[in-house]
């Protein structure tokens, strides 16, 4: 591996950086893009980085020793520099660029108005299109708790759809159904139209639209009291107790008809916390927090200008609100309200607050900025110097020229030699990276041969490699977000010892790959194995190294089990199915869809079975008995005597 790199060499010639504003990208010796930034003038931005390294920032310095190419963009506007640049991060996720990180997974009370009958439900996790979402939430509970009350009064579906369709079936609703806290679509108790408009008004009460609904309760209780209805109007009364109670939940903190975003923020020299308010109609809907990794150089303001970036630039017009409290006003405060109105479709403003009740607010939303911060600092006291130490324990073990910021762990798992299957999983600066794992279904194997299962899973990973860098320089471009696996790793992991080593070994020395380090970590005692090396590295066992060696291999072992698990759980209902005369590919996948699991398709009677279009009387008698002649026995609790859970269980 080669060093760090002199800025110098890679440095445009003059006068070839135009004097305009800009997005630029810095890539490493690989062609992965490490940083993106925007500015005003692209010439004086990137003279800045060509100056004497020693007069950079540490971070700074790093980053443009880590380069190797730089290149840019020209812009008409700061408005589309934003966006570019947003784009950019985005698609790129450049390691030296300030990484955001929700500091937990927050829930949001969704409702699902892209089906045919609207759900609402607990939801986490990146917004989906035609879902319409409320909050998000500090925890799970305070939803469903809403909810419950909620309910009442809107009676919506709350089920999974595949219990939606059993009830169709069997023409019977769930409890919720039969308490009234569910209009019971499932059985035809109000149409698909009906049932869209209780969701429509369960929507518009959560977006802020209360007192219509309370009004028109209140009136509705009068009329059955004056028609002396005393049942109708004593349940009307309770269920306008149990909106009041719903919107009790919800603080009153600024004026009615308020509609802000307040965003609070602390940092120390490593690290920054974000918390922000959503206030809507003067009510605060949701909170949120993010934990920042200052690994590029920014002043206050234009970390709140970043800030702004990322939590709005996939945002739904619905999700900007008209007034963004900050703490202190970005300096390219014109072109980020701009930006801000043109997704929202109307003005959006950008303020700082200097007295009142939105200056109150924000120094409350501060002080929860700074109790999560110190909570996150708890958490994480060691885990940021325990990471690098482990890198530089390995780096050291292995007698490597640079720490291993890449590391991949290959594994293979079978059942007695079925269903052979690899796994890769990837750790970036010692922490796992989810969406670079990959899996491979073996194809090459018979039999219980770990050793040709883990050449052919290296050598397919490493041809890829040399396809993909081979047609980008064809091609004359740089790997990009379509490009999966064109970047090489500092370190390959196999989970096991010599042989599996020496597996993977050959096939990287097929491919000529000798710029990447490989060792084996097997399972016995721990023991970390070379390529022709006839002792093993023995690390000890309270070392940070070999503790990141162990949750990488844990990792893909992990991943390849639950793989295999899936192809194995597939294949004996496939085998089943396959003996059942007249049944082909087609019915056989309507019926996985139809159920949607091993279990649930071996729970369906027959006539359930029947009920899936395709499958007649006679072949669903057919299944069913052939699936029952292939069920699995039971695993027993040796201790207990209970039965447990199956291995095909959805």
């Amino acid at each position: 591996m080669e060093g760090m790199a002199d800025p110098a060499s890679y440095r445009p010639a003059p006068g070839t950086i135009p004097d305009q504003p800009g997005v630029y990208r810095f890539r490493d010796r690989d062609g992965r893009v490490i940083y993106v930034g925007k500015a005003k003038s692209l010439r004086a931005r990137l003279s800045s980085y060509f100056q004497d390294v020693r007069a950079l920032h540490e971070r700074t310095r790093l980053m443009v020793q880590t380069g190797a190419s730089v290149d840019w963009t020209v812009v008409s506007t700061e408005v589309e520099a934003l966006q570019l640049e947003y784009n950019w991060i985005k698609e790129h996720d450049p390691r030296f660029n300030v990484r955001y990180r929700d500091d937990k997974s927050y829930p949001s009370l969704a409702i699902t108005f892209g089906e045919e009958y609207p759900r609402a439900m607990v939801m986490r996790g990146p917004k989906k299109k035609g879902v319409k979402y409320f909050g998000p939430y500090a925890h799970a509970w305070a939803i469903r708790e809403t909810l419950d009350l909620l309910l009442r009064v809107f009676p919506v579906r709350t089920c999974s759809n595949g219990v939606f369709k059993r009830a169709g079936q069997i023409g019977r609703p769930c409890l919720l159904g039969y308490i009234g806290k569910c209009s019971a679509p499932c059985v035809g108790r109000v149409d698909a139209e009906q049932h869209r408009r209780i969701a429509e008004d369960l929507s518009d009460f959560l977006a802020g639209q209360t007192q219509r609904h309370l009004k028109r309760l209140e009136r509705a209780m009068a009329a059955a009291a004056a028609n002396l209805e005393f049942e109708q109007a004593a349940r009307l009364r309770d269920d306008i107790g149990a909106l009041r109670r719903a919107i009790e939940k919800q603080a009153v903190v600024l004026a009615p008809g308020t509609d802000a975003d307040v965003i609070g923020f602390v940092e120390d020299a490593l690290e920054a916390a974000f918390q922000v308010f959503h206030v809507r109609d003067g009510r605060v809907r949701g909170q949120r927090g993010w934990v920042v990794d200052k690994v590029e150089e920014l002043d206050v303001p234009d970390l709140v200008s970043s800030f702004v970036e990322q939590l709005y630039g996939a945002a739904a017009p619905d999700d900007v609100p008209r007034e963004v409290l900050l703490p202190v006003m970005p300096p390219n405060e014109s072109a980020l309200a701009e930006w801000l109105s043109g997704i929202r479709g109307g003005r959006a403003a950008l303020r700082v607050p200097e007295r009142g009740d939105k200056r109150s607010l924000q120094e409350t939303v501060t002080r929860n900025a700074a109790q999560a911060f110190q909570l996150h600092k708890l958490r994480r006291a060691g885990d940021l110097s325990a990471r690098s130490r482990a890198l530089g324990e390995i780096q050291e073990a292995l007698g490597m020229p640079d720490a291993p910021l890449r590391i991949e762990c290959f594994d293979i798992s079978n059942l007695q030699g079925t269903s052979v299957v690899g796994s890769m999983v990837v750790f970036e600066d010692g922490v796992a990276r989810k969406s670079e794992y990959r899996r491979f279904a073996v194809k090459s194997v018979d039999g219980q041969d770990d050793t040709a299962a883990m050449y052919e899973v290296v050598a397919r990973r490493f041809a890829r490699y040399n396809d993909e860098r081979a047609a980008l320089a064809r091609a004359g471009e740089e790997p990009g977000a379509r490009t999966r696996f064109a970047y090489p790793p500092n370190l390959v992991v196999v989970d096991g010892g010599p042989p599996q080593v020496a597996a993977a070994a050959r096939a990287m020395d097929e491919l000529g790959i000798v710029d990447v380090t490989l060792c084996g970590l097997a399972k016995r005692l721990e023991e970390v194995w070379l390529p022709d090396r006839d002792e093993p590295v023995i690390l000890p066992r309270t070392s940070e190294g070999l503790y990141l060696l162990q949750r990488v291999r844990d990792e893909a072992h992990r991943f390849a089990i639950a793989y295999h698990r899936q192809k194995r759980s597939r294949s004996m209902t496939t085998s089943a199915l396959d003996a059942v005369p007249g049944l082909g590919e087609t019915r056989r996948k309507a019926l996985l869809r139809h159920f949607g699991s091993v279990k649930r398709l071996r729970l369906a009677t027959p006539d359930e079975l029947a009920a899936v279009p395709g499958i007649g009387p006679k072949t669903a008698v057919t299944i069913a008995a052939a699936l029952a002649a292939t069920a699995p026995a039971p695993a027993v609790d040796p201790l207990t005597g209970e039965i447990l859970e199956s291995a095909d269980s959805p």
